[in-house]
């Protein structure tokens, strides 16, 4: 049986029929979640966290190449490492530009429950 959680959902989104603050219940969802959050937050962004996040969004202007991809890969394995480590223990990174899009393949094992999932990411303009 899973076990649940109290963890707030994202988007922060308030649940209608309760009048409260939505919280996600599933673990391995509410982990993509953070997976997202870093990814798609740019440094500087967070008020009190100026370092936080990888900033996938700018990496969309950036020339579509082989260089690109492997920065791209390697600032997706170290944010991810230094801000969830914690929790996931990241095992594959790979990403492909094309034209105004970015897809980015994540292969990560959850800490907890020792279960290896997938979150596939694209970022767009």
């Amino acid at each position: 049986m899973a076990e649940q959680i109290f963890a707030f959902h994202f988007p922060v989104r308030i649940d209608g029929a309760l009048g409260h603050i939505r919280v996600e219940p599933n673990y391995e969802a509410y982990v993509a979640q953070l997976i997202r959050q870093v990814l798609l937050t740019s440094p500087g962004e967070r008020p009190h966290r100026p370092d936080f996040g990888a900033g996938l969004r700018r990496m969309v202007f950036q020339p579509n190449s082989e260089s690109t991809a492997s920065l791209l890969q390697t600032l997706v394995f170290q944010s991810l490492t230094e801000w969830l480590g914690s929790i996931i223990s990241v095992d594959d990174v790979q990403a492909r530009a094309d034209d105004s899009r970015l897809e980015v393949t994540i292969v990560y094992t959850l800490k907890a429950r020792g279960t290896q999932r997938v979150l596939n990411l694209e970022v767009t303009v």
